[in-house]
């Protein structure tokens, strides 16, 4: 995948953390993937492709960072859950 460079500025003292260059690189790209999914302007596919893993190994990273998939709003669960309580019973 094509890649640009840009400058950043960060605190010096974060370095001192023991977070080389490349854990920066990794950190800023990861943020910047999971941020464009969160503000919905790229799907979880294309996150999971711009980060060079699976879409699966995607949705667990936003399981470890405690980033909700399914974002609904309230009214959208009330409609679902209403949905389902109206289902008619299988009897079997």
């Amino acid at each position: 995948m094509n890649s640009l460079a840009f400058d950043i500025k960060i605190p010096s003292a974060i370095t001192q953390f023991g977070i080389s260059k490349e854990d920066i690189q990794n950190h800023v790209e990861e943020w910047l993937v999971l941020s464009l999914f969160t503000q919905e302007r790229i799907s979880s596919g294309k996150a999971a492709q711009l980060l060079n893993i699976s879409r699966i190994e995607f949705l667990e990273r936003l399981h470890r960072y405690h980033i909700n998939y399914f974002n609904y709003a309230d009214e959208e669960i009330a409609e679902e859950l209403e949905a389902v309580t109206n289902l008619p019973l299988n009897t079997l």
